[in-house]
C-alpha cells in the first residue's frame, strides 16, 4: 500500500543545428584491422581459460518450521507486559463482531497505538482466529473495514523478528474475513 517514490526523469539535451560541422570535432581515428583482430584473439583466449560466471544452483529442502500454535504458546509470558492494552485490542474486536460498531470507534486509535507493541500485534490475530473459528467470518462493510484496517496497521508494524509469526498467523486470517 506504499506507492513507489516518483520516477525521475532526466532531460538529455538535443543538440544544435550544425554542430557537426564546428571546427573542434575530430574525426573518428582510422582502426588498424591487425590491432583489432589481436585485441579480440585475446578477450576470446582468456574467456576460454576463465571458469563459468554463474555458479551451478544446489536445490535443497528447507525444512518447516515450528507450527504456528507452538509459535504463539512459546510467546504467551511477554503478553502479561501490556494487559491494559490487550484488553483494549480484545474488547474492540469483540465490539466489530458484536456490530457495536459506535464502541469500536472510540477504542480504534487506541488500537491502533497498540499495534506498536509486539504483544498486541500477536493478540490481534489470537482473537481474529477465536472469531474465525466460530464460523462469523462474513461481516458488514463497516465490521470489514475496521478488521481490515487493524490488520494492516499490524502488518506495517511488524518487524522482522515478527515475520515468521505474526505476519505467518495473519495469512490465513486475510484469506478468512470477507464481506
Amino acid at each position: 500500500e506504499n506507492p513507489y517514490p516518483a520516477v525521475t526523469m532526466h532531460k538529455v539535451q538535443k543538440p544544435t543545428e550544425g554542430c557537426h560541422l564546428r571546427l573542434h570535432q575530430k574525426p573518428f581515428p582510422r582502426l588498424d584491422e591487425g590491432t583489432v583482430q589481436w585485441i579480440i584473439d585475446q578477450a576470446t583466449a582468456k574467456l576460454q581459460t576463465a571458469p563459468p560466471a554463474v555458479k551451478a544452483e544446489k536445490k535443497c529442502m528447507v525444512p518447516s518450521g515450528p507450527p504456528i500454535a507452538a509459535i504463539m504458546e512459546r510467546n504467551g509470558n511477554a503478553l502479561a507486559n501490556s494487559a491494559r492494552r490487550l484488553e483494549v485490542v480484545r474488547n474492540c474486536i469483540s465490539y466489530v463482531f458484536e456490530n457495536k460498531m459506535l464502541e469500536a470507534k472510540k477504542l480504534f486509535p487506541a488500537v491502533l497505538r497498540a499495534m506498536k507493541g509486539r504483544a498486541a500485534r500477536h493478540c490481534l490475530t489470537q482473537e481474529l482466529n477465536l472469531h474465525v473459528q466460530q464460523n462469523r467470518a462474513v461481516l458488514d462493510h463497516q465490521q470489514f473495514d475496521f478488521i481490515i484496517r487493524m490488520m494492516n496497521c499490524c502488518l506495517q508494524d511488524c518487524t522482522a523478528m515478527d515475520e515468521h509469526g505474526i505476519a505467518a498467523a495473519l495469512l490465513p486470517l486475510v484469506t478468512a474475513f470477507c464481506r
